[in-house]
């Protein structure tokens, strides 16, 4: 019969949906669980905004990194982004870093936000979205805390503050 295929390829679907969906929240449920996994996807290769050539998250392997997901078009990521830039000086003189990856955003708007709110830290472009799906990511900004070994240690899903900041990066140091 003909059903067969076809029930197959809905189980397909179906498993798929499952997995997709559970996945995206994994992370969190290991942090909630007091254990800190693995960065996803740290060794991808991703194009610098604004920049030539590509950098990755392995390659800040070793400090403290505030990995936060945004948009130009992303009011919260607006509100954020003086807050990080000025983190992320104070990050800097204790070998830390903040990495910024646009996620669906058009290059030429992204740079002019850098621009606008004077962002001197790393940002990448997540072109696909590959990227930012790895770590569960689908609505904007979210930020997540990644240790010098490369495991995340806190998760901001929404618009992060100082006091955020301030309590996941001295867990990460202390990690």
């Amino acid at each position: 019969s003909n059903a067969a295929p076809a029930s197959v390829a809905l189980l397909g679907l179906l498993i798929y949906g499952v997995t997709a969906q559970s996945a995206s929240r994994s992370l969190d449920q290991q942090i909630a669980d007091g254990r800190f996994p693995a960065a996803p996807d740290a060794s991808d290769a991703l194009p610098v905004l604004g920049g030539h050539g590509k950098s990755s998250l392995a390659a800040m392997r070793g400090k403290v990194v505030v990995l936060n997901f945004w948009a130009s078009w992303c009011e919260p990521c607006q509100v954020e982004a003086p807050l990080l830039e000025h983190y992320s000086k104070s990050l800097a003189t204790r070998g830390g870093a903040v990495l910024g990856v646009t996620y669906l955003d058009a290059a030429p708007d992204s740079q002019g936000f850098m621009r606008h709110y004077g962002l001197t830290y790393l940002n990448l472009r997540d072109n696909s979205g590959a990227f930012a799906h790895s770590y569960g990511t689908d609505k904007l900004p979210e930020t997540f805390v990644i240790d010098r070994d490369g495991h995340v240690v806190a998760i901001s899903r929404g618009e992060v503050n100082e006091a955020f900041l301030k309590h996941a990066v001295a867990r990460a140091e202390h990690s």
